[in-house]
């Protein structure tokens, strides 16, 4: 098959998008097909060199080191542009919207390209001119209706009206997600959320998990750190509950010898940096963002345990990574976590500090369930998880697609 996939950021080494791009692009031309990325900013750092890019500039307005930047007039090359600019300037999220336009724009012209296009958790109003050319994929990874929800629970009330303005394309991507017969998800707890969010049949959710590279991520020859917990998590969004796994490390660190670090880019004065200082915890946590994928694996597989304290996740790619690595795994009790992990985790309530304590300190005293843990772990990786898998799913769902348009009356199209 000739498959246009898309994504509207693809930060590689931070986020699920990002990652889903580079493998599941890797699997499918593995298999022989041939695939042309197209994504917004940041690009892809795209692992086969099958697979081609072709970069769909924004007027990249969240850019390090000055997001929420003032672009020179100069930048403003059409009406898209502007609109970007005037969402941002109202405090809403662009970017699915527009990025969907532009890639409407690029595909229009070459429909006999491709069999079939794949969205990546875009779901913009573009789409809906592209289904009306072309078969069309889209992938759900969860509803963000989760995040807005758990964002708003967090802030205080003069940060509410912000909030609900910034989450303001939701409206769009549940009309969206609506509109396409054929859409992809994570977990069959995913496809419920979506189900009740967005009001999609249960005939348009097709469930594929996502996979890991247990090559890359596996045990090591090293010896673990003793007491080091390693948590790979957006550190300053609510969701993530890397709140609570702080005030567990800060009750524990009176009993137990042990250091946290945080795969995460700190807000400069954010409120998970506060809290560090607060709990007296410098001395102990350290947060790094942009590890590259080698740094990750090593990390993972270095730690006596990893911790995953969301308060929701549609799939959670660092659980399976570091089941990959043999490192024994604490997560929530939320979303598709259970449905991911098996029974190769200690689960706790999420949000629920003093559970959080008590099975972690439980952990670092029996070296026996440690090594039970993570060996359990490693066998659910490989036998559950693989990107080879994925693809072969993935093009099954393309198989649908194409066949279901070719079947559209010639006046529907």
């Amino acid at each position: 098959m000739r498959i246009a996939l898309l994504s509207y950021r693809s930060k590689t080494h931070c986020g699920g998008q990002g990652v889903y791009v580079r493998y599941l692009s890797q699997g499918l031309a593995e298999l022989g097909h041939e695939v042309e990325v197209f994504s917004g900013q940041p690009y892809p750092e795209l692992l086969d060199p099958r697979v081609r890019l072709t970069e769909v500039p924004s007027l990249d307005l969240y850019r390090e080191p000055d997001p929420f930047r003032t672009p020179r007039p100069s930048e403003i090359r059409d009406r898209i542009d502007l609109l970007e600019l005037a969402t941002m300037w109202t405090a809403g999220f662009p970017e699915p919207r527009t990025f969907s336009l532009r890639a409407a724009r690029l595909l229009a012209s070459r429909t006999a390209d491709f069999d079939v296009v794949h969205d990546n958790q875009c779901l913009g109003y573009g789409l809906l001119d592209i289904a009306g050319r072309m078969p069309l994929v889209a992938t759900i990874h969860h509803p963000i209706t989760r995040d807005r929800e758990v964002d708003l629970a967090a802030a205080p009330w003069r940060r509410k009206l912000a909030l609900r303005r910034w989450y303001g394309f939701l409206g769009m991507q549940e009309k969206v997600a609506r509109a396409i017969p054929d859409l992809i998800t994570v977990s069959s707890s995913s496809a419920a959320d979506i189900r009740a969010d967005f009001g999609v049949s249960p005939e348009q959710l097709n469930t594929v998990p996502l996979g890991v590279d247990t090559e890359l991520f596996r045990p090591r020859e090293e010896p673990r750190v003793r007491g080091r917990i390693v948590a790979v998590a957006s550190a300053d969004k609510p969701l993530k509950g890397i709140a609570h796994l702080l005030n567990a490390v800060a009750r524990l660190r009176t009993t137990h010898d042990l250091e946290l670090r945080l795969v995460a880019k700190l807000e400069p004065h954010g409120t998970t940096e506060k809290l560090i200082a607060e709990l007296g915890l410098a001395d102990i946590v350290t947060a790094e963002g942009g590890l590259s994928d080698d740094q990750l694996a090593r990390l993972l597989a270095s730690a006596d345990i990893a911790c995953i304290p969301s308060l929701y996740e549609g799939f959670s790619l660092p659980a399976v990574e570091a089941m990959a690595s043999g490192t024994p795994l604490v997560a929530s009790r939320a979303g598709a976590l259970p449905e991911v992990v098996g029974s190769c985790a200690e689960l706790v309530e999420p949000g629920n500090a003093d559970e959080l304590t008590r099975v972690l300190g439980a952990l670092l005293d029996s070296p026996d369930r440690l090594r039970q843990l993570g060996a359990a772990g490693r066998r659910r990786a490989l036998t559950v998880f693989s990107w080879e898998s994925v693809a072969a799913q993935t093009v099954s769902v393309y198989e649908q697609a194409i066949a279901r348009h070719g079947a559209r009356p010639a006046l529907a199209r």
